[in-house]
């Protein structure tokens, strides 16, 4: 017999081998109802999601929580947020007054007694929200956080309250005001909006020039970098985890490279008065953000930003749109920076999940889930999670509504909505053979608390 006859023979031995191997595979599985498929995950789920469904989620609800994104706090607390939303601003389906999911949240949380949210059962509750605050103190809203399942959750605000605890949340810091030095004639003039927030971030400028440096300007363009980065090294000491924009609300997310020599001719020009063209407040603002980045990653500092549609009635979704980012987020000279993108680029989230192929970017969740119902959040998280599954976090974007709907219940609205959401993407995966339950299980604790745990360096 030739060799290559010896040969052919061996593998059609080894083949007949491997046959049987398959055969006798299929009959265990069968004998012992096991799932033998290694092929193709099916096209369409099976009569076992909700099983399956029921199983994963009573797992899920025991998962501890990260959230990566809030701006929990008291109403009357005006450093919950660098910016404000107008009280006339349209507000979506589910976050309005009337949505009844909100007294699941009220029952929990303060075992309200009502079926409705009339106006005097809402004195009822913000009454006995104040009874519950001076009895626990500053362990209220970690006692918030007990009922809810949540260990940790970062807090974006201007600045942390005695009655939140560091322990339980982290603080990201707002950085959009050095990007507003000069005179914002032009710029309040787009909108309503704009008329209202930019003169808030000039103001906080203004408070922030007059702790270091007199109230005034620096000189040059070289003595304002060193400010800002003396501000954003002072808040890190004081325990600042990550540093946070808001720049979709006032402009394009395309941040173009202008030199060093450009931006310092803009800020002699304008350091000492005069209104600024658009273009040159543009590239002003270009090089500053592009600066702040370099510093978040020589600090070590996560940067987030605000990459969805956001509050009020003229935010300009062209100019917010989260591709805008993509040269800076695919820019080398950025690899040593943790991109953290709030809201997943909402309603953009489909091409956003593409973005977080860079080892750097992740996506957050918040917002979506109070301003979507699950059934929806569960199409978009199964994209993600069929995606880049280790690239995706859990935020709940909670907020202080009015005395008596607070950020308590915003907290519950968007666990209890994550929880179902995600309950559901999995079970349909694993009905359709793309994972098994305890790779299910796996990618919920990634979302829900691991990789964000890891970007903020766990709990303290």
């Amino acid at each position: 017999m030739s060799a290559a006859s010896n040969a052919l023979g061996q593998r059609s031995q080894s083949r007949h081998w491997a046959l049987c191997c398959v055969a006798l595979v299929s009959l265990l599985a069968v004998a012992f109802g096991c799932d033998a498929s290694f092929g193709q995950a099916q096209p369409l789920p099976g009569p076992d999601v909700p099983q399956i469904y029921q199983r994963l989620l009573a797992q899920i609800d025991e998962i501890p929580v990260f959230d990566n994104h809030g701006h929990p706090g008291f109403p009357n607390d005006p450093d919950v947020d660098a910016m404000q939303i107008p009280e006339d601003s349209s507000a979506p389906f589910r976050l309005r007054d009337d949505n009844t999911e909100m007294l699941g949240a009220a029952r929990k949380l303060f075992n309200y007694p009502y079926p409705d949210f009339s106006p005097e059962h809402l004195k009822w509750l913000a009454d006995r929200k104040a009874q519950e605050q001076k009895k626990l103190g500053n362990a209220y809203f970690s006692h918030i956080l007990d009922q809810l399942g949540i260990e940790t959750a970062i807090a974006n605000r201007v600045s942390m309250p005695e009655y939140l605890d560091p322990t339980r949340f982290r603080w990201v810091y707002f950085v959009d005001y050095f990007l507003f030095p000069f005179d914002s004639e032009r710029l309040e003039a787009r909108d309503p909006d704009q008329k209202l927030n930019v003169p808030l971030e000039r103001k906080l400028l203004e408070g922030a020039l007059s702790q270091q440096n007199a109230g005034q300007l620096p000189a040059d363009l070289g003595s304002y970098l060193k400010f800002v980065t003396g501000i954003v090294e002072s808040k890190k000491a004081a325990g600042c985890v990550g540093i946070k924009f808001e720049i979709a609300y006032f402009r394009s997310l395309h941040f173009d490279d202008p030199p060093k020599e450009r931006a310092a001719a803009i800020y002699l020009k304008y350091r000492s008065g005069g209104v600024p063209t658009r273009a040159d407040y543009r590239d002003f603002q270009d090089f500053i953000f592009r600066y702040l980045l370099r510093e978040a990653g020589r600090l070590r500092l996560p940067i987030q930003i605000h990459t969805a549609v956001g509050g009020g009635d003229y935010f300009n979704m062209h100019d917010g749109n989260i591709m805008g980012l993509e040269n800076i987020l695919r820019d080398p000279q950025y690899e040593n920076v943790t991109f953290d993108l709030l809201h997943g680029g909402f309603p953009y989230e489909r091409e956003a999940i593409w973005l977080t192929a860079r080892k750097n970017v992740y996506l957050d969740s918040s917002l979506m889930g109070i301003f979507v119902y699950p059934d929806e959040l569960h199409r978009i998280l199964r994209q993600w999670l069929e995606t880049f599954p280790d690239k995706i976090v859990f935020g709940s974007d909670t907020f202080p509504l009015s005395d008596a709907v607070g950020a308590e219940e915003g907290y519950w609205l968007a666990v209890e909505s994550a929880r179902t959401a995600l309950a559901a993407a999995l079970a349909e995966m694993v009905s359709e053979h793309e994972i098994s339950e305890p790779k299910a299980l796996e990618l919920a604790h990634a979302y829900l608390h691991d990789t964000a745990a890891r970007i903020y360096g766990g709990t303290k």
